[in-house]
């Protein structure tokens, strides 16, 4: 009997989290729409960004339910979110319109282009790999890096010149700090905490 109520359990629990993401991103949609991100200064936006990742990894770490779904959830769902990096083209067509400043727009753009290509070959490839696990080890890290090291670039860029990443507070890209960036960044950790586990057994 335990086994059907845990499966009920988490099959309710994801329906629970897919109405929670719903919910959360149609927030953060509107809360760009309505311009109220725009008259920021930093550190305010990169602080929502910490707020927002360090809630959802409390989330993990607190919530049973939770927690073991990310443990038994094919780990391709959590890749798949990683496609979503393609975005980092339009850093470079931002770029070359002069919204964005190219010193940080072609390092992030190109950066999350190779992270969201390496998602997508693990992916498409998954089956065919004899052992996947050291290239998810790989791309996990890398990815990690990258994402990191786009939140930092953009917050040096946004207190040396606020104006110059004008366009990071609305939207599309406004979804970044209020969505899409804490949601990767926690992936990349249950990810590294479904590795360890498998590692460990």
């Amino acid at each position: 009997m335990i086994q059907p109520v845990q499966g009920a359990a988490l099959g309710a629990g994801k329906m629970r989290f897919g109405l929670i993401a719903a919910v959360w991103l149609v927030v953060a949609i509107v809360v760009g729409a309505t311009g109220a991100l725009q008259p920021l200064q930093p550190p305010v936006p990169q602080l929502i960004l910490v707020s927002l990742t360090f809630a959802l990894l409390v989330a993990w770490r607190l919530g049973s339910t939770f927690q073991q779904w990310l443990e038994t959830v094919d780990l391709r769902v959590l890749i798949a979110l990683h496609v979503t990096r393609f975005v980092g083209f339009y850093f470079l067509v931002l770029c070359g319109r002069g919204e964005l400043p190219c010193s940080f727009a072609t390092m992030a753009g190109w950066g999350d282009v190779v992270v969201a290509t390496f998602a997508t070959i693990l992916l498409i490839g998954w089956k065919y790999f004899a052992q996947p696990w050291p290239w998810l080890w790989a791309w996990n890290v890398y990815g990690l890096v990258d994402i990191l090291f786009v939140v930092a670039s953009a917050a040096r860029h946004g207190m040396a010149d606020p104006l110059s990443m004008a366009a990071m507070l609305r939207l599309p890209l406004s979804l970044l700090i209020t969505f899409l960036v804490p949601v990767i960044i926690a992936t990349h950790i249950f990810v590294f905490s479904r590795l360890w586990a498998s590692r460990r057994s």
